[in-house]
């Protein structure tokens, strides 16, 4: 993270989905990529932000991207005080330099083995995909490619969003068969 001697100014962004706000802060937390915990157990020890989100009572998920962090919140959250907390949270964990992700945790694993199918799904997934849906607070992933069919990991405002399968079948789906003619389908793992 680089330092900035600018004022931390967190504004928030409505999300496709319902549960899941999404605050931009005007600073770098990763170089790439996106950091997701869907349960407080997952943050323990890897990312400190997410730790205290979670204290909050009625936040359920948190995705952190390269200058944004996603708040997802449970049926049983009240959005006006879970907003109010986060908001300052993340506002006063960043003003204080207090690191956002454990140095080691976003080390980026070179895979092996893919086929060119693989390779030619990832660069459009990489390149045009998460980009976009990013804007959204979301992220999505590659899991695998077996048998024609493309297995991805939605994160973040993508997770539980009622438009998630009007994108992932519309969108993702049929930009993939554009490059990759023998993908059948594309499913959520």
């Amino acid at each position: 993270m680089s330092v900035d001697n600018n004022p931390v100014y967190v504004s928030l962004e409505f999300t496709p989905n319902p549960n899941t706000l999404k605050y931009v802060i005007n600073r770098e937390l990763l170089k790439k990529g996106a950091a997701n915990f869907t349960q407080a157990s997952e943050a323990k020890d890897k990312s400190p932000l997410a730790e205290k989100l979670f204290e909050v009572s009625g936040i359920c998920g948190v995705m952190i991207g390269k200058d944004f962090v996603t708040v997802t919140k449970d049926d049983a959250g009240d959005w006006d005080s879970v907003h109010q907390s986060a908001s300052n949270l993340i506002e006063r964990h960043i003003s204080a330099g207090e690191s956002v992700l454990a140095s080691d945790f976003m080390q980026v694993e070179t895979p092996t083995g893919q086929t060119e199918a693989e390779q030619k799904i990832i660069q459009i997934i990489n390149d045009e995909i998460r980009p976009a849906v990013a804007m959204d607070g979301g992220d999505i992933t590659f899991e695998k490619y077996e048998d024609g069919v493309v297995y991805l990991y939605l994160q973040g405002s993508c997770s539980g969003c009622p438009s998630a399968t009007m994108t992932l079948k519309v969108g993702i789906e049929n930009r993939l068969k554009q490059v990759v003619p023998e993908i059948k389908e594309v499913v959520s793992v």
